[in-house]
């Protein structure tokens, strides 16, 4: 396995104080990796120093090879990064944002594909404040799809929405991921870090605590004698909320 990008004894200072404290790791191509921890556990800040939008005290961090604080036009041309909804221009409608972020790529685009690859097709007269909860999540992901990136950086995508949207947004996910895309997520959604993720590590006031395969870290804690008070099912409450509401989702 190849790693597309490699952080090694990174540290980021803020005055006094370490957000981010000598952590190491690699990300593998094609591979959904996840970061994990509390708030204000570091995560935010080592994704914005791999994006090339934060800089690092000390350390090295590779990107498909090449230095982040060398390299930052090469880096943004092959990274796409989620956009939080204050990003976007309240009077254009889904086609002309996409318009306007192939804009700033300098490059032209299908926006119907792109759209129609995020299941937003009947939406591209629409405003982003018309949308739902998960159109808007949906959409937020196809502005990272605009420059045909290597590796995609998604923040809490799931954030808010309901069963289905969430299970969708998870398809979505997994679809990029094999179509040959790397994809680096956070979430506080502990099963969706296990259903997605190749490989998590677990940061934890500004250091790595952990990391490995979900399903290895789980061994690793059953070993210790670990048991759940409430028996595991095969099923739990949102695999009966979907099964009884079905998959489609429910928008307006």
């Amino acid at each position: 396995m190849n790693p597309i990008i490699q952080v090694k004894n990174l540290v980021k200072n803020y005055g006094d104080f370490t957000a981010v404290n000598d952590i190491s790791f690699e990300v593998y191509e094609n591979e959904i990796f996840g970061l994990l921890g509390p708030n204000g556990a570091g995560k935010t800040t080592t994704l914005e120093i791999i994006e090339t939008l934060r800089d690092k005290t000390s350390g090295t961090v590779l990107v498909d090879g090449m230095q982040v604080e060398s390299h930052q036009t090469q880096i943004k041309k092959i990274i796409g990064v989620q956009l939080q909804s204050a990003g976007y221009y309240p009077n254009l409608n889904l086609k002309q944002l996409l318009a306007v972020f192939a804009g700033l790529y300098n490059i032209k685009i299908d926006t119907e594909k792109i759209l129609a690859e995020v299941n937003l097709t009947d939406k591209s007269n629409n405003k982003y404040k018309e949308l739902s909860g998960g159109q808007k999540q949906r959409f937020s992901i196809a502005t990272t799809l605009i420059n045909k990136p290597k590796i995609i950086f998604l923040d809490e995508p799931t954030t808010g929405l309901d069963p289905q949207a969430r299970r969708n947004l998870w398809e979505l996910i997994k679809s990029l991921k094999a179509n040959g895309t790397t994809i680096v997520i956070t979430t506080h959604y502990m099963d969706e870090a296990e259903e997605l993720c190749d490989r998590i590590a677990i940061i934890d006031s500004g250091k790595i605590i952990s990391l490995d395969t979900p399903d290895h870290l789980i061994d690793q804690l059953v070993a210790t004698g670990f048991e759940r008070k409430k028996q595991v099912k095969l099923a739990n409450l949102e695999d009966v909320f979907i099964n009884l509401t079905g998959k489609a989702l429910r928008e307006e």
